[in-house]
């Protein structure tokens, strides 16, 4: 039994540089699959109707994903601003080229802009996002990367932020490991969905470290399959 008690600083597997393109399209496809699965989509949609509320608004909202994959979770929520008669523009930020490449190969129809950089050196334009988003970012990063970073989601939005990530749980941990142990087809889910789990945090070190970024205004909730949302308004 692997102990969780403490956080994994082990890196994953995707966080090399030099992984195949071909083994990144696969690696992306599957993580969808579990997130339109295990409810990770609706996480996100969670995150925005909370900050928004569901009716339609005279302005044009942005939204901006930092650590955007594949995608796929903007796909999502453009979706769900079409039925909610919202009018949304989208970008999606991924320090990998070969994640942007294949968001804008996987996502033409959603016009959204594209930019492959470091999150927070990105040029965001002159004015600022209305929303901010990370999913399944931030257990990448150490403690005092994540202080910084929620600094500059604080600063770098309009309305608010929001993160949706993993709990650190042994039953999400082995509930994850048997699910891709089956029906994965990519080794890099394969390791990296349960390091994933065993790299994420457990709700009173999300509050620690939203403290030590001054943030003190917020709400977190545990959402299925065992994910924090965490939501920031302005």
């Amino acid at each position: 039994m692997r102990n969780l008690k403490y956080r994994s600083y082990e890196k994953e597997l995707l966080d090399k540089d030099d992984i195949p393109f071909e083994d990144i399209r696969q690696n992306m496809r599957e993580l969808n699959t579990i997130n339109t699965l295990l409810g990770g989509h609706k996480i996100s949609i969670a995150g925005i109707r909370e900050i928004t509320g569901t009716t339609a608004h005279n302005e044009t909202l942005s939204i901006c994903e930092i650590g955007c994959g594949g995608g796929d979770n903007l796909k999502a929520i453009s979706g769900w601003c079409v039925d909610k008669n919202i009018r949304a523009n989208y970008t999606g930020i991924d320090i990998k080229a070969s994640c942007i490449e294949y968001a804008a190969q996987q996502h033409p129809a959603l016009q959204a802009t594209w930019i492959q950089s470091d999150y927070n050196k990105a040029n965001l334009g002159s004015t600022k996002p209305g929303i901010i988003f990370s999913s399944l970012f931030c257990h990448h990063f150490m403690e005092d990367e994540l202080i910084s970073m929620m600094k500059w989601m604080t600063q770098n939005c309009s309305k608010g932020f929001f993160i949706n990530d993993l709990q650190r749980s042994s039953m999400a941990y082995y509930l994850i490991k048997g699910i891709t142990r089956i029906f994965s087809a990519s080794y890099l889910v394969k390791n990296d969905a349960p390091l994933s789990v065993a790299r994420g945090f457990k709700r009173k070190e999300w509050e620690n470290i939203l403290a030590a970024a001054g943030i003190f205004k917020y709400r977190i909730q545990w959402k299925w399959a065992f994910r924090y949302l965490i939501v920031c308004k302005k």
